[in-house]
């Protein structure tokens, strides 16, 4: 239950709000508790006495308790809808914002239905706890203690009859709500694993019929679903066993109180008045005792989901340094700055307009087994300032992963990186991310326009954008963003097939951009690599979805845009080889050669057979 004392700082700003509603509700509870006493005076007074008039005065009591009870009861209902409806979607935010912080090891190990669940699921179940179970927890608990110094006021006797199950009532409640919770995590987690399975599914749809496997999937799905309708049904029996045991028990109190009572009334012990009020009193509270192992469980639920709410919220976010100096003076300090290269030009410090360097780079995944040797090792490579550098590697020498090292996707174990003399350390990830601009070999584009997946890559650039300024200066940005959209099409050869898409450029693509096929897709996240016009442009393998007629066309818009920027492009064909000034050969997570395509091709014998089959085209061809 420690976990749900963490909801505090999000309840703290509707906490007036909240308390009140608690106060009405209390205040509405306690009234239900005055009944009995007039229903006492009721039947002692004026029913004793047969007089018409104070019964319907009576009842006429009883009819404005019933009403101000009722009302009060609504009234909570009112001031805790809003507010708690604020506090979830603040939850929410605050786990979307995190989620966004953390890093992509993170994600790497986090299926996508477990975070999936926790952002809708589990954040239901504690809006639904702070607007009923914490706050009746809190009514039928003050109604009960309240409700039993009545009994022992009205007949001390006959209400220690009642009180008599309380003790097994807490011992037998506690074992079984311990089971509960266990289960309750279970099936929560058993549901986020689901949620994925179904999220896969839709997203594979294609490969699921393409290779006709829906039927083991179904199968697979519904082993899965299985899984969870036992622990649901194991969840079910253990309330049973809760509800069983809070109502039996009371009864049996209850009845035997009853049976007392009677005798008493019969030898005149007792008034007949005093007797209905007390049972009155007692039904009063067979709602709130009953009702608080049903409370407890979802107390319990609620607690649970806490744990996996903030089991997400305690995750560590990127480490998030910042250069000492990021004003716009950095660029004349740099140009003041004293090399201080070592005599083999490995080391030294700030060099500007220096490129893209590794120095002695080591980078092991977070998750890989403390005996697995490191992806990367000892990388040494210099990317002049305005060079293309192809990179080229066997599949699984670690070359997407030294490229994600350069956006800060993963930071290096060892080693340093640095972008024209500033150590990538010190570079902040959202000033990195100015400077540096990807394209990944698997094009993912989001649920929005083509403009909108294009231009997402000059958010943060001083871009206008919608609502930052009005009259002229809102039809500069637009313009401005209209060439620039304009450009990057053009670059990715994408301008003809997207003036063809039913609403040009303000066409939906759709979820993961699935309406549209592979080369239209990577040539789209081309152009969102290239359109800030980006200082460092890292290109993993970027045409290879593209036909031999529009790659050909790409490359050659494209050397236009590598001529003016530094760039690392990850080459699995000869013909992207063709875009690099200089080619870098990473073998078993180390540069093991760097030249020319050609001296390479000459020189070395694992690069050769890397570029065999396509060898005889390039040989014959001038490279940039």
């Amino acid at each position: 239950m420690r976990s749900l004392l963490r909801l505090w700082p999000f309840l703290r700003p509707v906490r007036a709000r909240f308390f009140t509603a608690a106060f009405v509700a209390v205040l509405a509870s306690c009234i239900g508790l005055v009944i009995p006493v007039v229903l006492k005076w009721l039947v002692d007074g004026p029913v004793a006495a047969r007089d018409p008039g104070g019964a319907w005065l009576g009842g006429g009591y009883l009819a404005l308790l019933g009403v101000a009870e009722a009302g009060m009861f609504g009234l909570r209902r009112w001031l805790v809808a809003r507010p708690l409806a604020a506090v979830e979607a603040a939850m929410r935010e605050a786990l979307y914002r995190h989620l966004q912080r953390l890093p992509v090891a993170f994600h790497d190990r986090w299926a996508s239905g477990q975070l999936l669940s926790r952002a809708t699921t589990d954040l239901s179940l504690l809006r639904l706890f702070l607007a009923f179970p914490l706050t009746f927890l809190l009514v039928n608990g003050t109604t009960i203690v309240v409700g039993c110094v009545i009994l022992l006021v009205q007949r001390w006797s006959l209400g220690l009859v009642l009180l008599a199950p309380v003790l097994p009532l807490m011992v037998l409640c506690s074992v079984i709500e311990a089971k509960y919770a266990l289960a309750a995590r279970r099936a929560q987690d058993q549901l986020g694993d689901l949620t994925t399975v179904v999220e896969e599914s839709v997203l594979g749809i294609r490969i699921t019929k393409g290779f006709g496997r829906h039927r083991s999937q179904a199968r697979a799905f519904k082993r899965l679903t299985h899984r969870v309708r036992t622990t649901e049904l194991h969840k079910a029996r253990l309330l049973a066993w809760i509800w069983g045991v809070i109502t039996t028990l009371p009864e049996i109190a209850i009845g035997t109180a009853l049976v007392l009572g009677t005798l008493q009334v019969a030898d005149g012990a007792l008034s007949a008045g005093t007797l209905v009020a007390f049972l009155s009193t007692a039904l009063a509270l067979r709602w709130p005792v009953d009702s608080i192992g049903f409370l407890l469980a979802m107390s319990n639920e609620a607690a649970t989901a806490a744990d996996r709410y903030f089991e997400v919220l305690d995750e560590e976010p990127a480490a998030d340094t910042a250069a000492k100096d990021t004003t716009a003076g950095d660029t004349a300090a740099g140009d003041r700055a004293v090399s201080k290269a070592s005599p083999d030009g490995t080391g030294g410090g700030e060099r500007p307009g220096d490129g893209l360097r590794f120095e002695g780079v080591e980078f092991r995944y977070p998750d890989s087994a403390a005996d697995t040797p490191p992806t990367l090792r000892g990388v040494d490579l210099h990317i002049r300032s305005g060079e293309t550098m192809a990179l080229v590697g066997a599949t699984g020498s670690g070359k997407t992963t030294l490229t994600a090292l350069v956006p800060r996707l993963y930071d290096p174990t060892a080693g340093r990186i640095t972008l024209d003399g500033r150590d990538l350390a010190t570079l902040g990830r959202e000033e990195t991310r100015t400077l540096v601009s990807v394209a990944f070999e698997e094009p993912t584009l989001f649920s929005a326009t083509v403009a909108d997946n294009v231009l997402m890559a000059r958010s943060g650039n001083g871009t206008a954008t919608a609502g930052d300024s009005e009259g002229d200066g809102h039809d500069d940005g637009h313009d401005e963003e209209e060439a620039a959209l304009s450009r990057a099409l053009e670059v990715a050869q994408a301008d003809g097939f997207v003036r063809a898409l039913p609403e040009g450029a303000a066409t939906q693509v759709g979820e993961q951009g699935l309406s549209l096929s592979g080369g239209q897709r990577q040539r789209l996240a081309l152009a969102r690599a290239v359109v800030g016009r980006p200082r460092f442009l890292i290109l993993d393998d970027p045409l290879s979805a593209l036909d031999v007629h529009t790659e050909a066309l790409v490359e050659a818009a494209l050397r236009r845009v590598l001529a003016t920027t530094t760039a690392l492009v990850v080459a699995h064909r000869p013909s992207t080889v063709l875009l690099a000034d200089r080619v870098a050969l990473l073998s078993d997570g180390r540069i093991s050669a760097v030249g020319t395509h050609h001296e390479l091709l000459r020189d070395n014998a694992e690069y050769a057979a890397l570029m065999s089959g396509g060898g005889s085209r390039l040989e014959g061809e001038e490279v940039r």
